[in-house]
């Protein structure tokens, strides 16, 4: 019997399901020619997932074959990561990536894959935002400075909102408690939505959010910014002072980049840098997303590795430190 007849009575050897595909079929240099599968490990309608898109379109002109979105969303992103990282390293799967794989591994080192730097290789940045700390109106506060002075006045009082236990926002919060010495409280909610409305509403204090999200609330007075987490002033809100003036070396983004399964050849991965290019350098796709509160970022393999490896680093220490655990 054939391969497919094997699979299709379930009598498959045990080795054949398990075994990586080789490539001696593929020719690297004629990659690609049939549709490239992108996954996403977020579900349709998020920011992740609108990048996604932005850059699957130009790209798909650059290479000449439909670049299709395959949702992958849970776990973390692990069920996205792990289908790519499983998947034949042919250049005709690539996952997009995001800070969560650097946090997966000590916040859930159950989750797979184990070590993503070994298991997926980088091909370039799509994307890096940073994030807006800003507090409801009745909090008498300024500056960051003046937050730090308040909290140490009222320990225990004021309440920090966040999108959930481990994300971005919530270890951002715990590494600014930890590097201030002051003493706060963490409100974790299902998502950057409600702890919105909650913090226009008063029930809670500070939030650290993206600037997507903390948008609407900013422009109407619901809220007041008092502070970016980037290094410099950002496009939209030169008036914001980075957090690291007051915290040196205080500085966070959440990030996402694209990645193809370990082992694919090194002229494909050549060759979808380039068409991610086309797309993070396109100035329609860029004004595009930046109304979004998104800042495309033409970065190589190089900086998306290095953002990944920092970013493991980072947040485990915090983790750790934190002895922060998912209930």
């Amino acid at each position: 019997m054939n391969r497919r007849t094997l699979l299709g009575a379930g009598l498959a050897l045990p080795g054949l399901l398990l075994a990586r595909p080789t490539l001696a079929q593929t020719d690297p240099n004629a990659w690609p020619n049939r549709p490239v599968t992108l996954v996403e490990g977020y579900p349709p309608g998020g920011v992740t997932d609108l990048a996604s898109r932005a850059v699957a379109e130009p790209m798909s002109r650059n290479l000449g074959v439909p670049v299709v979105i395959d949702n992958r969303p849970g776990a973390a992103t692990s069920v996205a990561a792990t289908y790519a990282a499983r998947a034949r390293p042919d250049g005709y799967t690539l996952v997009m990536g995001t800070t969560t794989l650097a946090i997966n591994q000590t916040l859930q080192p159950q989750l797979t894959p184990k070590d993503p730097a070994a298991e997926l290789d980088a091909i370039g940045m799509v994307f890096r935002t940073p994030f807006i700390l800003h507090v409801h109106p009745s909090l008498p506060v300024t500056d960051t400075a003046s937050l730090i002075a308040y909290c140490k006045a009222n320990p225990g009082k004021v309440l920090f909102g966040s999108p959930g236990t481990g994300s971005v926002s919530h270890l951002c919060l715990e590494m600014f408690r930890a590097r201030a010495g002051i003493d706060i409280v963490h409100v974790p909610y299902r998502g950057g939505a409600p702890a919105a409305l909650d913090l226009r509403q008063g029930r809670i204090h500070v939030v650290f959010q993206a600037i997507q999200e903390a948008a609407t609330t900013l422009a109407d007075g619901g809220t007041r910014g008092l502070a970016v987490t980037a290094s410099a002033p950002i496009q939209g809100y030169p008036s914001l002072p980075p957090v690291s003036n007051t915290l040196p070396g205080f500085e966070v983004f959440f990030w996402q980049g694209l990645f193809a399964p370990a082992g694919t050849p090194a002229a494909i991965l050549a060759r979808a840098a380039t068409a991610l290019r086309s797309a993070t350098d396109n100035p329609t796709i860029r004004t595009r997303m930046a109304e979004q509160g998104v800042e495309l970022v033409t970065g190589d393999a190089a900086m998306l590795r290095a953002a990944l490896r920092d970013d493991t680093r980072k947040w485990g220490d915090v983790i750790r430190e934190g002895n922060i655990r998912l209930e």
